[in-house]
């Protein structure tokens, strides 16, 4: 059985996803007219990456109304995105009520992360709201492909999504087995242990002692 399938670079990029550069290397690379260490070389980075999702908008909705909804993340993002930036990330990526931020290294992304947790505990406690917005964080730190809307593809932006948007609850930041190597000789943060039960991966919740 064979299927149409759309193979035009530039019409493959109308629709997201990657750059038509990306889209041709892709092309070129199924064809084996590009090799995987030269694909690798283009597109490759070591970095950390952190995906935060924020808690509680889908009850506003239903509670207060779709727009007031959008009010609360427009408040978040003005609240989280300043430490973002001020924290060195090289990219920051907000949609819905998820933000993306890729770093260098771990270190300044799991301080944004305690900074970020701290400022919404302050913002909901100034304005006595009971259902306030809490943010999930996961953190990854490893080789990762820098393409796509978010900058990262790879193992360790899978494991940080699945850690932010699923595993954590409001309040933590749970970072990937190779986040945590890199941070765990700060005498500044407790880390406690836990296995997935999907798929047996190690992850972190990491407090300030």
């Amino acid at each position: 059985m064979t299927y149409d399938t759309l193979d035009d670079p530039t019409e493959l990029a109308r629709y997201g996803g990657w750059s038509e550069a990306v889209y041709r290397d892709f092309a070129a690379l199924s064809r084996g007219e590009l090799s995987r260490s030269d694909f690798d070389r283009r597109y490759l980075r070591t970095q950390a990456v952190m995906v935060l999702d924020l808690t509680g908008f889908t009850a506003a909705a239903v509670e207060q109304g779709a727009l007031d909804s959008l009010m609360r993340i427009f408040d978040a993002r003005r609240l989280c995105l300043p430490v973002l930036i001020e924290r060195g990330a090289t990219f920051v990526r907000a949609f819905a009520d998820d933000l993306v931020a890729v770093f260098d290294i771990p270190e300044p992304g799991v301080d944004a992360a305690f900074e970020i947790h701290e400022r919404l505990t302050a913002w909901g406690a100034a304005r006595d709201e009971p259902a306030s917005p809490e943010a999930c964080i996961g953190l990854g730190f490893g080789p990762m492909y820098g393409i796509g809307a978010n900058r990262a593809m790879g193992l360790e932006m899978n494991l940080a999504s699945k850690l932010g948007e699923d595993t954590a609850r409001g309040g933590e930041t749970l970072v990937t087995d190779s986040a945590y190597a890199k941070l765990a000789s700060r005498n500044d943060l407790h880390f406690e242990r836990y296995r997935a039960q999907e798929n047996g991966y190690p992850y972190y919740r990491v407090s300030r002692r």
